[in-house]
C-alpha cells in the first residue's frame, strides 16, 4: 500500500471492501477475505504514528509563534520605552510619546492574543480532526470484529 495514505482513506479502502463483498444468503451478512481486512489495520498502524507526528509539529510550531509573537512584543515594549525617554524633555512631545507608546504596546498585545488564540484553534481543529478519524476507525473495527465474532 502507498505510504502518502492517511487512516481515512484506508478507512475507505476498508469500507470499499464490505460493499464489493459476497453476500450470504438470507443472513444479511457478507464474507470478507480475512487476510485483506488485516493488511488494511497494520496500515492503519503504520500510518498512526505519522499523524500523531503531524499534531506534535502543530503544537511545537504553535509554541515557537506565540514565543515569537511574545518576543516581538518585548522588542516593542522596550522601543517604545526607549522613545519615550528620548522626548520627556518636550512637555507635547512627552505626551504624543507616551499615546504612542501605550498603543504600540497594547497593538502587540493584542497581537500576541490573536495569534495564540488562532494557534490553538488549529491545533484544537487539528486534533478533533485525528481523534475523530481515530473514533470512527476504532467503531469500525468494533463493528468487524462484532461481525467476525458472529460468524
Amino acid at each position: 500500500m502507498d505510504m502518502d495514505m492517511d487512516i481515512m482513506e484506508i478507512i475507505d479502502m476498508m469500507e470499499e471492501a464490505i460493499d464489493k463483498a459476497s453476500s450470504v444468503p438470507l443472513t444479511g451478512k457478507v464474507m470478507i477475505d480475512k487476510d485483506e481486512l488485516l493488511d488494511y489495520i497494520q496500515e492503519i498502524r503504520l500510518v498512526y504514528p505519522d499523524e500523531l507526528k503531524e499534531a506534535k509539529w502543530v503544537k511545537e510550531e504553535r509554541q515557537r509563534i506565540l514565543s515569537e509573537a511574545e518576543s516581538r512584543a518585548e522588542t516593542i515594549q522596550k522601543n517604545a520605552e526607549e522613545t519615550q525617554m528620548q522626548l520627556i524633555d518636550e512637555h507635547e512631545i512627552t505626551k504624543k510619546a507616551y499615546e504612542q507608546a501605550t498603543d504600540l504596546v497594547n497593538n502587540a498585545t493584542q497581537k500576541a492574543m490573536e495569534i495564540k488564540t488562532d494557534t490553538d484553534q488549529y491545533v484544537d481543529d487539528v486534533l478533533n480532526d485525528v481523534e475523530h478519524r481515530l473514533d470512527l476507525l476504532l467503531r469500525k473495527v468494533r463493528e468487524d470484529r462484532g461481525y467476525f465474532n458472529n460468524n
